[in-house]
């Protein structure tokens, strides 16, 4: 597991973003078991509060469920999973926006170079 950590933001934030981005891309499966929150802190070498607390949060967004004293696992809920892809893109789509806005490019002109890179990129 490796995390590039920035000191912009908070770690548990990015620790939770590594996870979905990881479900997103389908490296972590629906209902896989993941490390234990010990196991996680030793791994990414942060605090075991830290890890805590990105687990903590994670189970409020569903991304991940306990059940008794089992292994946490990633969720099998569908709209959950639709969700974390769409909110990632978003983000994405998001930063790509204000990069262009800035320099005034045409929204059309602009199309046109994300089709032919992104099918550019494809045939790779």
């Amino acid at each position: 597991m490796n995390v590039n950590f920035n000191n912009r933001d908070p770690v548990y934030i990015q620790v939770i973003r590594h996870f979905k981005e990881q479900i997103a891309t389908g490296s972590l499966e629906p209902g896989e078991e993941i490390s234990s929150r010990r196991e996680l802190a030793n791994k990414l070498k942060i605090n075991p509060n830290t890890a805590q607390r990105a687990y903590k949060e994670m189970e409020e967004q569903r991304l991940i469920y306990t059940e008794r004293n089992l292994p946490s696992r990633i969720t099998k809920d569908e709209q959950v999973l639709k969700a974390v892809r769409e909110e990632l893109i978003l983000q994405a789509v998001d930063s790509f926006i204000t990069s262009v806005r800035s320099i005034n490019v045409p929204l059309e002109e602009v199309l046109d170079l994300v089709k032919e890179n992104y099918e550019k990129h494809c045939d790779e």
